[in-house]
């Protein structure tokens, strides 16, 4: 029987993308991270090695509000909850991070709706 590992095509391409994607504490990084049923996003500084401002679909006000994570609309909730959540803390400029994943449905409308609220990247 024959197993295949699923994260690790994930696991390569998201090594090979975070050579050249740093965030600092002027320009964070905006880390996308997605699952078969939720999706979440947080700015981290690299340089310190800490998590800025976090979102995700498994918060209780996000499921208060939305009946699943795991579509697209609950990824544009999540990208808008977020750059509400980096104005407050007083971020405009992020560098994006797809994680590996392909730039198109669930996270190309996260990083929309992130760019509606304010963030610029």
């Amino acid at each position: 029987m024959i197993l295949k590992d699923r994260r690790a095509a994930r696991d390569k391409r998201h090594y090979r993308l975070r050579r050249h994607v740093r965030g600092s504490a002027a320009r964070p990084r905006l880390a996308v991270f997605r699952s078969l049923n939720h999706i979440g996003a947080q700015l981290i500084d690299d340089e310190s090695g800490r998590t800025i401002v976090a979102a995700d679909s498994r918060s209780k006000t996000f499921l208060g509000e939305h009946k699943t994570g795991g579509n697209v609309a609950a990824a544009k909730a999540v990208g808008a909850m977020l750059a509400d959540r980096a104005k407050t803390a007083g971020v405009t400029t992020v560098v994006f991070d797809r994680g590996g994943f392909k730039f198109h449905g669930r996270v190309k409308a996260l990083a929309d709706a992130a760019r509606a609220g304010g963030l610029v990247f």
